[in-house]
C-alpha cells in the first residue's frame, strides 16, 4: 500500500509542475471511466465536476451527467450531457456544451486478451459564437465547438493493461463564430471566424492498480493525440486561411483514482496535464491541469 501511495503523490507532483495546456475536444473522455465489477448491475449514472485552468487565467467548471445501459455482457450504450462555465478578463460565460452518444461492444476474452469496439456521436448545443455585452469571444471562452463528430474507436485489455486508440472526426461543421484578433483588446487568442477544426487520432495505455482486500482502484495513463491537418478560419476578405502549428502532437498524463463505498456506489478522482502540447491551439481547448470527481451509482 506504500508503494501506491507513493505512486499517487509522484503523479499529483507531475500534474502541477508540468502543467502548460492541454486539447481535447471529447475524445480523451470516452470509455475511460471504470467497469462495474458487479455484473448482474445493468444501469450506471455518473455526476460529476471538473475544474481546469486556460490560457489568460481562464478558469473552468464543467459539470456533467453521464447513463450507461448494458444490455448485455457485450453490448452497452452511454448518453453524457456537458456544461461549462468560463471565467476570465472578458467576463464569464455558461452554457450546455455537447450530447454524447456511444456505444460499445465487447469482444469474447481469449488467453487473456479482450477486444472491444465503440461508435457514437457528439452533438453541440452551440454555434460556439456565445457573446459577452454583444462582443465576440474566442473559442477558450465557448462551451462547444459547434461541430457534429463521429467517433470510433477500439481497446485492447491484457490482464492488468487496456490499449485504447481512436478517431474523432467533424462530420458537419456549424461553428459561427466571429472572433477577430485584430478588432479585440487582447493578444491572447488568434482569429477564430467561422473556424474549421480537423480530426484527432489518439492512442492511450492504461495500466491498472488494485491492491489486494481494497476498495481503492488505481488507473495511470498516458494520451497521445494527433491533430491530423491545420485549423482555418475565414479572414476579413472572406478568404479562409490555415493557422500555422495548429496540426501536431499532444501528450497528456492522467489519474484516475476510484474508492468502492459498497455494491452501488462510487467516487472517482481524475487528474490531468499535458507534457507536449501543439504549437497554438486555437480551438480553446487549452488546459494547464484539470481535476475532476464524480459519483457514480449503479442499479
Amino acid at each position: 500500500m506504500k508503494n501506491i501511495f507513493l505512486v499517487f503523490i509522484f503523479c499529483l507532483v507531475v500534474q502541477v509542475t508540468f502543467a502548460q495546456g492541454c486539447s481535447d475536444a471529447g475524445i480523451c473522455s470516452i470509455g475511460n471511466g471504470f467497469d462495474s465489477d458487479e455484473k448482474e448491475l445493468k444501469n450506471n449514472i455518473e455526476i460529476a465536476a471538473i475544474f481546469g485552468t486556460g490560457d489568460a487565467d481562464i478558469t473552468y467548471i464543467s459539470p456533467y451527467i453521464a447513463y450507461t445501459r448494458k444490455f448485455n455482457a457485450k453490448f452497452s450504450l452511454s448518453t453524457k450531457v456537458t456544461f461549462s462555465s468560463a471565467n476570465g478578463d472578458f467576463g464569464t460565460r455558461a452554457a450546455f456544451g455537447d450530447a454524447y452518444l456511444i456505444g460499445n461492444y465487447t469482444f469474447k476474452e481469449v488467453k487473456n486478451k479482450q477486444w472491444s469496439a465503440l461508435a457514437g456521436w457528439k452533438f453541440p448545443f452551440t454555434s460556439s459564437n456565445l457573446k459577452i455585452n454583444g462582443f465576440s469571444l474566442p473559442l477558450d471562452y465557448q462551451s462547444s465547438l459547434g461541430t457534429f463528430d463521429l467517433f470510433l474507436g477500439t481497446n485492447l485489455k491484457y490482464k492488468k493493461w487496456d490499449f485504447n486508440a481512436a478517431i474523432q472526426i467533424p462530420v458537419f461543421n456549424n461553428n459561427k463564430n466571429s472572433y477577430f484578433d485584430e478588432f479585440s483588446a487582447s493578444d491572447d487568442f488568434p482569429t477564430t471566424n467561422l473556424f474549421e477544426r480537423k480530426s484527432d487520432a489518439l492512442f492511450r495505455t492504461t495500466y491498472t492498480i488494485k491492491p489486494t482486500n481494497s476498495k481503492f482502484t488505481f488507473k495511470p495513463n498516458v494520451l497521445f493525440i494527433y491533430h491530423l491537418g491545420e485549423d482555418t478560419f475565414e479572414n476579413q476578405f472572406s478568404e479562409r486561411e490555415a493557422i500555422e502549428g495548429s496540426d501536431g502532437l499532444t501528450i497528456n498524463g492522467n489519474l484516475i483514482t476510484s474508492y468502492q463505498i459498497n455494491k452501488r456506489n462510487s467516487i472517482e478522482l481524475s487528474l490531468a496535464t499535458p507534457f507536449l502540447v501543439r504549437e497554438i491551439r486555437p480551438d480553446g481547448l487549452t488546459r494547464g491541469f484539470v481535476a475532476g470527481v464524480n459519483y457514480r451509482i449503479s442499479f
